[in-house]
């Protein structure tokens, strides 16, 4: 976890620690050293403020994705703005949450990361949502890279687009959660994307 706060940092550690399941392994008060820790104890997830000195959030992110793409990373922030939030999914962001969240909203973003999942605060996603159509040009290559899907695959990348969770498209489609989670694993796959909120809006660039 890393926050350059030290009460917002003592905060975030005491709630995720409160779940049971969770625990923080190691803290970071900039983003150099976040990346630095995450390659000495190796943790699942990595919580990142975006405003940190020495390197910023974002920047932490990029250079995890390139030396510990394993570790999932959620960003935390006190500003919700479109262009940390698009920044943040760019590069491959598996939550984005906003630090007024409430605790039950930070513990399901680590925990979705953790099983593969991405978790938007509800105002990043409107956000996310309400922002304009995607320009022809990216139309044109979302929809060459949706191309390669099979019906049934481009039927789930649809669904995952609305915002559903893997029992809510398994029973829209008919199928079982199990059998969900493996095809959005091969979305992944099949469309170079790092979560499924790359493919959701993949699918939306594309129009689908």
């Amino acid at each position: 976890m890393a926050d350059d706060e030290p009460l917002i940092a003592t905060g975030v550690r005491t709630v995720l620690e409160s779940a049971g399941d969770l625990a923080v392994v190691a803290t970071a008060t900039d983003g150099s050293a976040a990346v630095r820790a995450a390659l000495e104890h190796r943790p699942d997830v990595v919580l990142l403020d975006i405003t940190m000195p020495v390197l910023d959030g974002l920047g932490a992110l990029g250079e995890l994705r390139r030396v510990l793409p394993s570790a999932r990373a959620v960003m935390l922030t006190s500003y919700g703005t479109e262009p940390n939030v698009l920044a943040a999914l760019a590069g491959g962001a598996a939550g984005f949450v906003l630090k007024h969240c409430t605790p039950d909203e930070l513990i399901t973003a680590v925990r979705a990361a953790n099983a593969g999942d991405a978790f938007l605060s509800p105002e990043v996603t409107r956000l996310v949502l309400g922002l304009v159509g995607p320009a022809a040009g990216r139309r044109a290559e979302a929809g060459a890279r949706l191309a390669a899907l099979s019906p049934r695959e481009a039927q789930i990348a649809a669904l995952v687009a609305e915002g559903l969770s893997n029992a809510e498209i398994g029973r829209r489609a008919g199928m079982s959660e199990t059998t969900i989670k493996t095809y959005v694993s091969r979305l992944l796959t099949k469309l170079d994307c790092a979560n499924r909120v790359e493919v959701a809006l993949l699918a939306r660039d594309a129009g689908a």
